[in-house]
């Protein structure tokens, strides 16, 4: 990135804080209240989500409207030098509305209507609720649309859910309408003749029939395509009610129902809530790259622009298995993760814990004790204070040589495709995805984690993990982009079905592709949890790769048709066929591996294509394992973020150029130790 943006106008420092629910005790407690404001000063946060579901305060009966309270929060915020993201309420209905109007409650896979529970149990479709939502929104937008302690305005809380109501499904069918046209492209789409499911009329369809997969995708993307709309139109009532600024919404890192990449444009700002689930043992190595990959998508989302970490938490999660406290330095270095990777906030939930209901032992800032003397206080005032000596940071990111593709489509269409595989549905696909992405991770490559659909020409090295659907154009992109240079790495099931989840003919991988990698993938085989395949690397190959490394999960009967071999399956009816390829093509190279590998291969695969892409590490160095190396840059400058992810002190060795201490601006050795869960900030220059 070289201009700097922040997150919103006039704000040129962090966002420190975190979900603010006052309106829990202001009837009986409103002590509370004061009280927090000075605790808000202590902390070092600057930053509040208000309002989240305060739809009841707001809005006690029908037509009845209390505004007053949260003026005078708005009002004390803003005396006291805070800044308020301020949430529209629908996350959570009011009770009086679930019985006053019953059609906005959802409907579930078996017809049966919702009663009112929990959250996010109303109708995305139903007018009755748009308008309920449209009307609350304008009247906040006229009540708070200038006030100047509002900067940010936060689109109901974590959308997600579906409904399958009379109004949903008819709502389905006219955007299968407007996608397809006419019937006979549907069942075409469909491939509706298999099992005699040939439509002859719209009202026929219905999309809990789990035996059309081509439906079962389409329906995805209508849950998502109806979430945005739903989004869009409360966006619409603020701006109606006088509201000008920029909106966001929070999203849930690789939710698998919902595509964010849809969201994108739509909002100005990208926020998630992100809580890894820390065991303190070799698995946190992969709980921290998980988090770094659901990070460099949000980065990715708007063109390596900051983005918010709008929830977090500081300790205990209470819906989790095991609710584990945070060892000491965990919670910072999670917390310095993120702004490694791009975000300039770090949002909590939540700032107080409640009394009572289903959160009142989720971590917060402020515990039922109330004072300043409890651990996680203090680490969150440690956090303030670091922040403040890290504002020259805000507003800059960084734009990697190196993306990795998860797409939700792609995602959806193998979990769907009986034959696939019934292994569990995060194996099929997100496995391999997430496992390419730590192989850069671990090396300390900037990654950025994009949709198939990104433009690609400010990388040099693309992978595609498991591209099993290509979308229109999506072919021919990759191939644009090797033929212009760049260096591509396909792997087993890539391009077997269109758009629709109807399988390409001639051969797997399809669309032009099975020429242009020079492979054919004939068979695809899947193998026992346990059981594994032996690859063995071709003399003299192109990425100096040698040994012998296995396979797990699954593999292809691949044959060469043009592609160079670099690697040869040597064991069961499967040997001798090849399983790794490169072929040559304009100015690039595409690579093709064709079956899903154990870690030691990715281990070696990873140093070597990054030489062959001309891709630098962070740090040109071996790091030790857990150690991960990130950086921001102005352009003059880099930020260089260095963590360690494991319970013992490690010892890394800097490359040749001089390095400074961040934080104290003193000279930094050729080494740098890292005691267990720390980070450490250097300056270079770029």
């Amino acid at each position: 990135m070289k201009t700097r943006q922040f997150l919103y106008p006039g704000f040129r420092t962090f966002a420190h804080g975190g979900d603010y629910n006052p309106d829990q005790w202001m009837d009986r407690y409103p002590e509370v209240i004061d009280r927090d404001l000075e605790l808000m000063d202590l902390s070092g946060c600057n930053t509040f989500s208000v309002g989240i579901f305060a739809w009841a305060r707001y809005e006690p009966r029908e037509g009845e409207y209390h505004f007053d309270w949260m003026r005078d929060l708005l009002d004390r915020l803003h005396a006291a030098g805070k800044h308020a993201v301020l949430a529209t309420p629908s996350g959570s209905k009011p009770a009086w509305m679930s019985e006053t109007y019953p059609e906005i409650r959802r409907v579930d896979e078996r017809d049966r209507r919702d009663h009112h529970h929990g959250r996010h149990n109303h109708c995305y479709t139903s007018p009755v609720y748009r308008e309920k939502v449209s009307q609350m929104n304008r009247r906040l937008a006229e009540e708070f649309g200038d006030h100047p302690a509002v900067v940010l305005w936060h689109l109901s809380n974590e959308y997600g859910g579906e409904c399958y109501c009379d109004l949903c499904l008819a709502a389905f069918r006219e955007w299968l309408q407007d996608r397809y046209k006419t019937l006979d492209n549907l069942n075409h789409a469909w491939w509706a003749h298999f099992w005699s499911h040939t439509l002859t009329d719209w009202d026929q369809i219905d999309p809990r029939d789990e035996s059309v997969d081509g439906m079962r995708l389409d329906w995805m993307r209508f849950v998502s395509h109806q979430t945005v709309d739903f989004m869009k139109a409360e966006t619409r009532a603020l701006r109606e009610g006088g509201a000008t600024q920029p909106v966001t919404t929070n999203m849930m890192g690789t939710f698998p129902t919902l595509d964010y990449w849809r969201f994108v444009e739509d909002v100005d700002v990208i926020a998630d809530d992100a809580y890894p689930l820390w065991k303190y043992n070799q698995d946190d190595l992969v709980t921290a790259a998980g988090a770094a990959f659901s990070h460099d998508m949000h980065r990715a989302m708007k063109g390596g622009r900051p983005w918010m970490l709008m929830e977090s938490c500081t300790d205990t999660v209470q819906w989790c298995e095991v609710p584990k406290l945070k060892r000491p330095g965990v919670y910072r270095t999670e917390m310095i993760q993120a702004l490694a990777h791009g975000a300039d906030s770090l949002m909590y939930f939540q700032w107080r814990k409640g009394r009572g209901s289903q959160e009142k032992f989720h971590g917060a800032v402020v515990d039922h004790e109330g004072s300043t003397n409890t651990r996680t206080f203090q680490q969150v005032r440690e956090i303030g204070s670091l922040l403040g000596n890290l504002e020259q940071i805000t507003g800059w990111g960084n734009k990697p040589e190196v993306a990795v593709v998860m797409d939700w489509d792609a995602r959806w269409a193998m979990e769907f495709s009986d034959g696939v595989s019934r292994m569990e549905k995060e194996a099929t696909y997100m496995s391999p995805v997430f496992e390419f992405h730590r192989m850069f991770w671990k090396l300390g490559v900037s990654t950025d984690v994009i949709e198939s659909t990104c433009d690609l020409s400010d990388y040099r090295l693309v992978v595609a993990p498991q591209l099993y659907l290509l979308k229109p154009g999506v072919a021919d992109a990759l191939m644009s982009f090797v033929k212009k240079g760049g260096t591509l790495l396909l792997t087993c099931f890539s391009g077997v079905v269109n758009e629709s989840n109807l399988c390409f003919m001639g051969g797997f991988p399809g669309d032009g592709l099975r020429e242009f990698c020079g492979v054919w993938a004939e068979e695809m085989d899947f193998l026992y949890e346990g059981e594994h395949q032996t690859i063995e690397m071709s003399a003299e190959n192109a990425l100096g790769l040698s040994g012998t490394f296995r396979t797990q999960r699954k593999l292809e009967v691949l044959h060469a048709e043009g592609a160079d071999v670099l690697a040869t399956v040597t064991s069961d009816f499967y040997a001798g066929y090849p399983i790794f390829t490169c072929k040559e093509q304009g100015e690039g190279k595409v690579f093709y591996l064709g079956a899903h590998m154990q870690e030691t291969f990715l281990d070696a695969l990873g140093p070597a294509l990054i030489r062959t892409a001309g891709v630098k590490q962070v740090i040109e160095t071996v790091l030790p394992e857990g150690v991960s190396a990130q950086k921001r840059t102005n352009g003059k400058q880099d930020f260089v973020f260095l963590q360690n992810f494991t319970t013992t002190t490690v010892t890394v060795s800097l490359d040749d150029r001089d390095y400074c201490c961040m934080e104290t601006g003193d000279p930094v050795s050729s080494k740098v130790e890292l005691a267990e869960w720390e980070s450490r900030i250097l300056i270079r220059n770029a």
